[in-house]
């Protein structure tokens, strides 16, 4: 039983009252009076209405772990990127990993395993997987439809994995950056109900016009969250606030209980920010979270005030998970199930000879920007040695490798701008959507120390001190990722705060001029994303969907 201030957010009151839990539900609740000030406050949990529990790193258990301290108590789920690596097994792997712990995890089935044909993933999730695993009451939706051209294409295994969810009577999940107009009206009315990629208001307007359902996402490399909160006074009922992709260090700081303060603090409806951030997801989703109501689950957040939202405890089934900023989720320790093939690489291996025949000298570099998932593509001058392109540190044009890990063959190499690195490398197994091994760096030597780091590792995060220079660090720091070369079921304090030195050594040490440099580098191998990306195959134009060339570009 507890006595504080109690939401209600279907009458949008506010009174004292009595909560009885019994059985892990809320048997009664008696309100014994007006609201009052001083006193603690009771709602309904938060919930990630999109999120990839790999992105942080972690384990379901682990993640949990983090996640309540800050008033989370569910999240929509998707699995696509353990299912890149392994398939329908690497899914339940994590189904079964969440049932471990007292969280609720809703998990979708994965729509695009592999995202595309331009890129080698280590398994595919075909039409009957998705029918077997829509059968299975853990799958609660059909996860993020990538394969937006193949929606508007009317191919016919997106239609078929579409129609299936139909048929089970389970929502579709958007994935479509920048498309409006008749084109988003066509997705929509293919059945796809959601979008988590709007990245201008211009875009998110439209398509909330449209009657879609608009996640404000704020994650750890792309943040959407100042230029879509507007929409939130308009579409009340439309829109949920989601992570999409978080590392363990900003989730060891916060989750959604962050938006909850910054919409507050811009003037947003208290009863409309809680719709975002606690009731929208349950009701679209149709999750088993409790809304503290008599007869629901008692899932709820108790906090100091209405102001800064300090967690003091986090409850799901009438469980306290989570007390003054301690987690009661158990620590515990996982199988490691993995896929990686490939083998160490050498420094010739990463060399990009001179096109001849191409008189004008121009190449095509991917441009990163900070805090978003999209690339801009730039027309530049490369910097030539002894008949070689190489890394141009001072005009920061850097050299992408993308090494496929699933089989031995040639790397794919490009050149990007925007990371900053003066010196070294950094190399990742995390590498949207394939996971094959993205690396960025200003020298071969230390491209192909960072890359064989997480070769022998079979899976992590890597960063190094430069080459062939005399202020060279001679440092190699590494984070294992053991489960499936994505994950680790390390403690996640200990994991955040180790994630947080390589951070700290990439952008203080290395001179990466990005707020989160690996998150970043994670999503240079996301076709689906425009403009400019590079897999394992190649150069890749998202807008056009087809490969280009690195030279032979005419000004």
């Amino acid at each position: 039983m507890i006595t504080a201030n109690i939401l209600n957010l279907f009458d949008q009151a506010i009174y004292y009252g009595t909560i009885t839990v019994a059985n892990g539900r809320i048997s009664h609740i008696q309100r014994l009076g007006p609201e009052r000030p001083g006193e603690a406050y009771v709602l309904p949990g938060f919930v990630d209405a999109h999120v990839h529990i790999e992105s942080s790193l972690l384990t379901p258990p682990q993640f949990a772990r983090l996640a309540v301290v800050h008033g989370t108590v569910a999240t929509v789920s998707d699995p696509h990127e353990i299912g890149n690596v392994l398939g329908v097994a690497g899914v339940n792997y994590m189904i079964e990993e969440a049932r471990r712990v007292p969280f609720k995890f809703m998990f979708g089935a994965p729509s695009c395993v592999p995202a595309t044909t331009f890129e080698t993933a280590g398994a595919a999730i075909s039409v009957q997987d998705v029918r077997q695993l829509l059968a299975m009451k853990e799958i609660g939706y059909l996860a993020e439809m990538m394969n937006f051209p193949g929606v508007l294409n009317q191919d016919a295994d997106v239609l078929a994995k579409i129609a299936l969810a139909k048929a089970f009577n389970k929502p579709v999940d958007g994935h479509a950056p920048g498309l409006m107009g008749d084109d988003a009206q066509r997705y929509i009315d293919a059945g796809i109900s959601t979008d988590h990629e709007c990245f201008t208001y211009e875009e998110g307007l439209d398509k909330a016009r449209r009657g879609m359902h608009i996640l404000i996402r704020e994650g750890s490399a792309a943040r959407n969250f100042e230029v879509l909160i507007p929409l939130l006074s308009q579409f009340p009922t439309q829109i949920m606030f989601c992570s999409d992709d978080k590392h363990p260090d900003t989730l060891a700081e916060g989750h959604i209980n962050q938006l909850v303060v910054r919409a507050l603090d811009k003037g947003h409806s208290l009863w409309n920010v809680l719709r975002a951030a606690c009731l929208n997801p349950v009701l679209h989703y149709r999750l088993p979270v409790g809304l503290l109501r008599e007869g629901d689950p008692a899932d709820y957040v108790v906090v100091d005030t209405l102001t800064d939202f300090r967690v003091q405890q986090t409850v799901i089934n009438g469980q306290i998970v989570a007390e003054n900023g301690q987690s009661n989720i158990p620590d515990l320790r996982s199988e490691h199930v993995n896929q990686f093939h490939c083998s160490p690489k050498k420094p010739e291996e990463f060399l990009v000879t001179v096109d001849q025949s191409d008189s004008a000298g121009i190449i095509r570099v991917i441009e990163a920007l900070d805090g978003q998932l999209i690339t801009n593509e730039l027309l530049l001058e490369p910097k030539e040695e002894n008949g070689r392109i190489v890394a141009d540190v001072e005009r920061d044009i850097l050299k992408l490798v993308v090494v496929n890990r699933y089989q031995n063959v040639p790397p794919a190499v490009a050149f990007i701008k925007n990371f900053g690195l003066k010196q070294g490398a950094i190399a990742s197994s995390v590498g949207h959507d394939s996971h094959n091994i993205t690396a960025v760096g200003c020298d071969d030597e230390s491209l192909c120390r960072a890359i064989n780091l997480v070769i022998e590792a079979k899976g992590g995060l890597s960063a190094v001190g430069g080459a062939n220079n005399e202020k060279a660090l001679p440092v190699d720091k590494l984070l294992p990722l053991p489960v499936a070369g994505l994950m680790t079921d390390s403690g996640g304090y200990d994991v955040a705060t180790r994630y947080s030195s390589l951070d700290q050594f990439t952008r203080q040490e290395l001179k990466s001029t990005l707020a989160a440099p690996f998150m970043t580098l994670s999503f240079m191998a996301l076709l689906v994303i425009p403009y400019l990306k590079l897999s394992d195959k190649g150069l890749f134009d998202g807008k056009q969907f087809t490969f280009v060339s690195l030279q032979s570009i005419k000004q």
